[in-house]
């Protein structure tokens, strides 16, 4: 199931594959072909070598090659098909599919993405229209959080009118576009009513740039949820395999070849105000594989969880070392001061923020800490109960290597014999969370 062979050859023909790698790396003629620095490896002297002609390129150094297709996957991080169809765009080539089931949906998509990014507009325009009276108490939040107007231009937020049907009213979209997109639903008297109402408005993009859905932030006093997620039955709109912030950050995190993980939108804000533009956030779920799929796709290496603290070292721990071994990253965790959020951090104290992202731990050693940090040693009953705690924990993680590692700072910790931890791992006792001592 896939696009029709034919599309993808006019798609390879009506493509430039010069003007389309310029628009990346300098490129000189050099008799029938074009040279430049290849883009995928740092070098001083250019190795990277196009034949128009043919359509393809190859990298003398570090050996990556293709055509115009392959490019785009390798610049985009696309997979096959995502990069066809952005050519295909640019083209303005339609194309066809070897389903009609696969054409239709891919097409729906498409209209439903055009229509939730106009929302984005919309909503958009209400929050920086200053002669628009219903947005200042958003303006004026926003302010109090030194969100100025670079950082509204720069994420698009917006601003959700405290109306019914205000959206609605502007996209003039069918009944079935409105439901499907997430934006709306047909409410007890059978009209068309917005499902955002009086909110700061953060758009929430794919990792290649199409509007999907949004998240709405109440303001203080507000309707309650805190925050409101696009509905999961919206057709475009997937958590489990969203990340708010990739699409503008990926260049960067594919450089640095490291995420850093937050909770919130304010978070991904906060982290990008102090330099540090490699952050993403889950939106109002926990971290998936799906997630961890995606950013594999952009070389990341590294995920630095900067969750709430205490969060991080939940049941979830489990699945992460898993994730660790099959997709080969390694996740560390950042441990903030009691309280804060990185959020709080960027605004009253950055370089707090920053030292604690570039000094992160592993989550093992971050999850022990906070055991360690809240035991009693004063007796071998508080002793003991603490070494099984830890040995509950260290039994989650598949490598009994690391296990070993880990087993020989609890037996010095809590003074207990090695032997008799290993022993313990056969038979941990569930989990409980450790209580902070006061």
């Amino acid at each position: 199931m896939g696009i029709a062979d034919d599309d993808i050859g006019k798609v390879r023909e009506a493509t430039d594959i010069v003007e389309l790698i310029t628009r990346h790396v300098a490129l000189r003629r050099v008799g029938r072909r074009w040279q430049g620095l290849c883009p995928f490896h740092d070098e001083k002297s250019p190795s990277f070598s196009v034949n128009a002609e043919e359509g393809l390129y190859h990298c003398f150094g570090c050996k990556r090659s293709g055509d115009a297709i392959t490019f785009v996957q390798e610049m985009e991080h696309l997979e096959f098909p995502e990069a066809v169809t952005m050519l295909a765009d640019s083209a303005g080539i339609s194309l066809n599919y070897t389903t009609a089931d696969e054409g239709r949906r891919r097409s729906r998509h498409a209209e439903l993405a055009e229509i939730v990014s106009h929302a984005a507009d919309f909503y958009h325009e209400r929050l920086m229209d200053m002669d628009y009276a219903g947005a200042r108490p958003a303006r004026e939040y926003l302010r109090q959080r030194s969100y100025d107007g670079t950082v509204a231009r720069q994420f698009k937020l917006g601003w959700s009118p405290d109306d019914w049907d205000a959206l609605a009213r502007r996209l003039q979209v069918s009944e079935r576009d409105l439901v499907d997109s997430g934006l709306g639903f047909i409410n007890k008297r059978g009209r068309p009513q917005d499902f955002f109402r009086a909110r700061v408005m953060f758009p929430i993009y794919d990792e290649r740039g199409a509007a999907v859905g949004f998240g709405g932030r109440q303001l203080p006093g507000g309707q309650p949820p805190k925050y409101k997620n696009t509905s999961g039955d919206a057709l475009i709109y997937d958590k489990s395999r969203v990340l708010y912030g990739l699409s503008w950050h990926k260049a960067q995190i594919t450089k640095a070849e490291e995420v850093i993980i937050c909770e919130g939108y304010t978070d991904v804000i906060g982290f990008a105000s102090v330099g540090l533009d490699r952050a993403v956030a889950t939106c109002g779920t926990a971290l998936t594989e799906q997630h961890i799929k995606l950013l594999r796709r952009f070389g990341v290496q590294r995920l630095v969880l900067a969750f709430d603290a205490d969060a991080a070292g939940q049941a979830a721990a489990a699945r992460v070392y898993e994730w660790e071994q099959a997709h080969g990253v390694d996740v560390t965790v950042v441990d903030f001061p009691d309280g804060q959020d990185p959020g709080d951090l960027a605004r009253d104290d950055p370089q707090r923020l920053a030292d604690a992202v570039a000094s992160p731990v592993p989550l093992m050693e971050f999850r022990l800490g906070r055991v360690f940090a809240a035991a009693d040693f004063s007796t071998p009953e508080h002793r003991a109960r603490t070494a099984e705690l830890a040995v509950s924990m260290i039994a989650e993680h598949p490598s009994d290597l690391v296990r070993d590692q880990y087993l020989l700072e609890v037996a010095d910790r809590c003074r207990v014999d090695h032997d008799r931890l290993r022993h313990r791992l056969e038979n941990p006792l569930p989990i409980e969370q450790p209580r902070k001592r006061r």
